[in-house]
C-alpha cells in the first residue's frame, strides 16, 4: 500500500509538497498517480510519473502550477503543488498501475486500474 502525506490548510496562493511512499522497486515496474477527489465527483488523475523511464503527465487543469518529482533513493514520489487555488482542495491520493510496464497518461487514466491506494491526505485551500 502507499502511503500519502503532507497535506493541510493553505491560503490561496501559497505552496504544499505531498509525498508518497511506496514500496522498494514499486515504480521500476509500474507508474504511480496522483489523484484527487472532492465529495460527490469522480475521482479525476492530476499528474503521474511512468516507470522505467520516468516519463511524467500532468493534467491541464494544474499544469503550470503542480509537477511530480521521484526520489529514488527515497522510495517517494512527490507532488508540488504552487499557486494554490480554492478549486485545488481535494483529498489526494496516489496509487500504482495494475498493469505493468505501461506509460501514465492522466488524459485516460482510469481509477479502477489502479490498485495500492493509499488513504488520502486532506488539501484545504482557504482564506
Amino acid at each position: 500500500q502507499l502511503v500519502e502525506s503532507g497535506g493541510g490548510l493553505v491560503q490561496p496562493g501559497r505552496s504544499l509538497r505531498l509525498s508518497c511512499v511506496y514500496p522498494a522497486f514499486t515504480l521500476k515496474y509500474y507508474s504511480i498517480t496522483w489523484f484527487r477527489q472532492v465529495p460527490g465527483k469522480e475521482r479525476e488523475a492530476v499528474s503521474c510519473v511512468s516507470s522505467g523511464d520516468g516519463y511524467t503527465s500532468t493534467a491541464d487543469s494544474v499544469k503550470g502550477r503542480f509537477a511530480i518529482s521521484d526520489d529514488n533513493a527515497k522510495n517517494t514520489v512527490y507532488l508540488q503543488m504552487n499557486d494554490l487555488k480554492s478549486e485545488d482542495t481535494a483529498v489526494y491520493y496516489c496509487a500504482r498501475d495494475r498493469w505493468r510496464l505501461r506509460p501514465c497518461r492522466v488524459s485516460s487514466a482510469d481509477p479502477t486500474d489502479f490498485t495500492d491506494w493509499g488513504r488520502g491526505t486532506q488539501v484545504t485551500v482557504s482564506s
